[in-house]
C-alpha cells in the first residue's frame, strides 16, 4: 500500500469546505444565492490557481518537486489549447445526441419550448456549465483522486459528489451521475474543457426541452427546485 500523500489533509479540507460551500449556497433563498455565489466562485477559482502561482520551481528543484506532488497536481487546468481540437468531435456527438433526444421527445408528446430561451440567459447558461467544469475537473477530481488509490474510484466519486449536488431534482441527479463520470474521463484524456463545457450546457438545454416541466423544475436544484411547487411561473 502507497504512504499517504502528505498534503492529504489539505485536500481532504478543501474537498469538504469547498463541496459545502456550493451545497449550501444552493439550498439558500435567491436573495442568498445571489449574493454570495459569486464569493462562492471567486474563491473556489483562487484555491485552484493561487498554488500554483506560488509555486514555480527552478530547474534545480524540478526533480525534487516532481518527487514530492503527483504529476497530475501540475496538469493543465483546460483553459488552454492544449487538447481542444482533438477533443473537437465531442460536440457533434453531443449533437447526435441532442437530435436523437428531442425526436424521441417529439415523439413521446414532452418536447416543449425553452425556458428563457434569450440569448442573454442561454449565454450566460452555456458560462456556468464551463465553470461548473472547471470546478469539477480542477478542484474536485484532483482532490479526491489524490485521496484515493484508484482512479475508477476517483472518478465515480466524483462524479457522485457532482450527481448529488442537484438534488432533490432526481431526473437531473440521474442525468448527471452520467455525465459527470463522462466527462471526466473525457478531461483526463483531453485536458481541455471548452468542448466540455459548450457540451454540457447544449445537453443541459437539450433535457430542459425534453423532460417534463413537471419533472425537471426549469433545471433547478437544491430549494429552488422545492419552491417551484409553491409557486410555479405564469404560462
Amino acid at each position: 500500500m502507497s504512504s499517504p500523500h502528505p498534503g492529504q489533509a489539505r485536500d481532504l479540507a478543501e474537498l469538504i469546505l469547498g463541496y459545502g460551500l456550493i451545497v449550501a449556497i444552493i439550498w439558500m433563498p435567491d436573495r442568498l444565492q445571489r449574493l454570495l455565489s459569486p464569493i462562492a466562485l471567486v474563491a473556489t477559482f483562487l484555491v485552484v490557481v493561487l498554488p500554483r502561482w506560488n509555486r514555480r520551481p527552478s530547474a534545480a528543484n524540478r526533480q525534487d518537486d516532481a518527487a514530492t506532488n503527483p504529476p497530475h497536481n501540475d496538469a493543465p487546468l483546460g483553459f488552454g489549447w492544449r487538447g481542444l481540437v482533438p477533443s473537437l468531435w465531442i460536440l457533434p456527438a453531443a449533437i447526435a445526441l441532442i437530435a436523437i433526444s428531442m425526436f424521441a421527445a417529439a415523439k413521446a408528446g414532452t418536447l416543449h419550448s425553452l425556458y428563457k430561451g434569450d440569448f442573454r440567459h442561454v449565454a450566460g447558461y452555456l458560462l456556468w456549465t464551463t465553470y461548473q467544469q472547471f470546478l469539477l475537473q480542477d478542484y474536485f477530481m484532483p482532490r479526491v483522486l489524490r485521496l484515493l488509490s484508484s482512479e475508477a474510484a476517483g472518478i465515480a466519486i466524483t462524479a457522485a459528489l457532482f450527481a448529488l449536488a442537484h438534488l432533490p431534482n432526481l431526473a437531473l441527479t440521474a442525468a448527471t451521475v452520467l455525465w459527470g463520470a463522462v466527462s471526466c474521463i473525457l478531461f483526463r484524456r483531453y485536458r481541455n474543457l471548452y468542448a466540455l463545457g459548450l457540451a454540457q450546457g447544449l445537453l443541459g438545454l437539450c433535457f430542459a426541452v425534453c423532460v417534463p416541466d413537471t419533472l425537471s423544475h426549469h433545471l433547478r436544484v437544491g430549494l429552488g427546485y422545492l419552491r417551484y411547487h409553491a409557486s410555479p411561473p405564469a404560462r
